[in-house]
């Protein structure tokens, strides 16, 4: 390869690089919740409290990725007895798996509104695609803070079965709606 090819290569690679901006998730002003059906009489509703993670975008070729990493040990039912159930051995295993974890490493990204972020969601040791519809989306100056924010509301239904959690279905429901409120604020 000539040098002046080797150069231009080179700088195009440090440009699209450049060009990326990264973003951290901001774990108060983000929660995933879910919900579900119990036996048809009401919709159970419950959250994740700790996570942490990362956004990147790079508007010059509007493409992004995200990793996102969820404490299932946080999860909140509302009732410290009811966590302790949802930890146990019939629902998130938190004993052997600790974390569940969403990563979308190729994103279409408008910034208007980005278009729905196909990732991957592993769950009790069990990784399946997963697509986030994007709904309410922003980037603009931090009210605050003198930095660039990002935030979205995301959703999508999961079936719980495939990830190997089957404890009373179908009387709890397998569909399992998760909507995530995300706020990342970019890195200095």
């Amino acid at each position: 390869m000539k040098p002046r090819h080797l150069f231009a290569l080179l700088s195009a690679i440090i440009a699209t690089a450049a060009s990326a901006d990264s973003y951290t998730i901001d774990p108060r002003h983000t929660f995933p919740s879910f919900e579900v059906s119990h036996y048809g009489f009401s919709l159970q509703r419950g959250r994740f409290n700790k996570l942490s993670g990362t956004l990147d975008l790079d508007t010059g070729a509007k493409k992004g990725s995200v990793e996102i990493t969820i404490d299932t040990t946080s999860v909140d039912m509302g009732f410290e007895d009811w966590n302790k159930h949802m930890r146990g051995e019939r629902f998130f295993q938190t004993d052997k798996f600790p974390q569940a974890r969403f990563v979308a490493r190729d994103f279409a990204f408008d910034p208007d509104k980005p278009g729905p972020v196909n990732g991957e969601l592993t769950l009790l040791g069990v990784t399946r695609s997963v697509v986030l519809k994007v709904g309410q989306w922003r980037c603009a100056k931090h009210p605050i803070l003198p930095r660039q924010l990002c935030g979205a509301d995301l959703e999508t239904t999961i079936k719980r079965s495939d990830f190997g959690m089957n404890t009373n279905l179908p009387g709890i429901g397998d569909d399992v709606k998760i909507s995530i409120p995300v706020e990342a604020l970019k890195d200095s």
